[in-house]
C-alpha cells in the first residue's frame, strides 16, 4: 500500500512540474564594446525557461549565421534552464544583428544594440 501511494504523490508532483511553464528572458549582447569593423562575438544567453523545449538562432538581417557555438543545457533551481549562444562577427554600419528563439510555439527575435 505504502509503495502505490508513493507512486501517486510522485506522479502528482511531477505533473505539477510538468505543466508549469516559464517564458524564457533573452539578453542579447556583444563581448566586446559593439564597434563597426572590429571583431567581436555575439552572445545569446536565455534563461528561466521550462519546459527545455527551445531553439535559439543568431542572424545577420534576418539569415543565420554560421558557425555558432552552444553550451550545453543546463539546469537551474525551480525546474528552470539556461542555455548561451555565440558567433564570431564583425559588426557593419547598416546590418541588424539578433537573436530569434523559439520557446514550445512562441517565437520571438531580439536586436542587438551596438555601443555606438
Amino acid at each position: 500500500m505504502k509503495s502505490i501511494l508513493s507512486i501517486v504523490v510522485l506522479g502528482l508532483i511531477y505533473s505539477a512540474v510538468e505543466s508549469k511553464e516559464s517564458p524564457p528572458k533573452v539578453q542579447v549582447y556583444s563581448r566586446n564594446p559593439g564597434e563597426y569593423g572590429k571583431d567581436n562575438t555575439l552572445i545569446c544567453h536565455v534563461s528561466g525557461f521550462h519546459p527545455p523545449d527551445i531553439s535559439i538562432q543568431l542572424l545577420q538581417n534576418g539569415e543565420e549565421i554560421p558557425n555558432a557555438k552552444q553550451t550545453d543545457l543546463a539546469f537551474e533551481q525551480g525546474w528552470q534552464f539556461h542555455l548561451t549562444k555565440s558567433v564570431a562577427f564583425k559588426p557593419a554600419s547598416g546590418e541588424e544583428y539578433s537573436c530569434r528563439v523559439r520557446h514550445l510555439k512562441n517565437l520571438k527575435t531580439y536586436t542587438w544594440e551596438a555601443d555606438m
